[in-house]
């Protein structure tokens, strides 16, 4: 038994937690057969609905763009349905928890901050304007990111009480 995150394709709708004991409630939770799709670095899988595609489920550009973001590689995929997020798995193969660094900058409030440089360069820039959704921030960098190859794109937690001290 798992604790997963569901990322819904509904732009407008929460994501929530689910408790994921079996194939079933992970294939409950996408509407079909499922199919894995890993973010190494973020040390997690998403499951989507394997057929999403072929039934036409609405785009999931949360998703979508979480995973573009952390596998640039991936810049012309697009993920669609609801998607249910887990940890990677372990050596037994068996689903993990999602790390908990990632689960609060999903689900609890946070502002974020987009900054870029050059690759290679010293001097991080800010983007003007900080979000108060750590998706919402995904999915601009995600857009920089591939609209600027020749940048590098991070996010970073804003200290709204110590805002000026925030070093890159």
């Amino acid at each position: 038994m798992v604790q997963g995150i569901i990322i819904p394709a509904d732009n407008t709708a929460p994501l929530r937690i689910a408790t994921l004991d079996s194939l079933e409630d992970f294939q409950r939770a996408v509407g079909g057969w499922i199919e894995a799709v890993d973010i190494p670095n973020l040390g997690v899988t998403m499951y989507v609905n394997e057929e999403g595609l072929i039934r036409d489920l609405p785009f999931n550009r949360r998703a979508t763009f979480l995973w573009r973001f952390h596998v640039p590689q991936a810049h012309d995929a697009r993920l669609v349905g609801d998607v249910t997020l887990v940890g990677l798995t372990d050596e037994e193969g068996e689903n993990t928890e999602p790390p908990s660094e990632l689960g609060r900058r999903l689900l609890e409030p946070g502002v974020y901050r987009v900054r870029t440089r050059e690759h290679g360069g010293s001097r991080w820039h800010e983007e003007p304007i900080d979000r108060d959704d750590y998706l919402e921030t995904v999915i601009w960098a995600a857009l920089l990111q591939e609209m600027s190859p020749a940048l590098e794109v991070r996010i970073e937690l804003v200290d709204r009480d110590d805002e000026g001290n925030n070093e890159p």
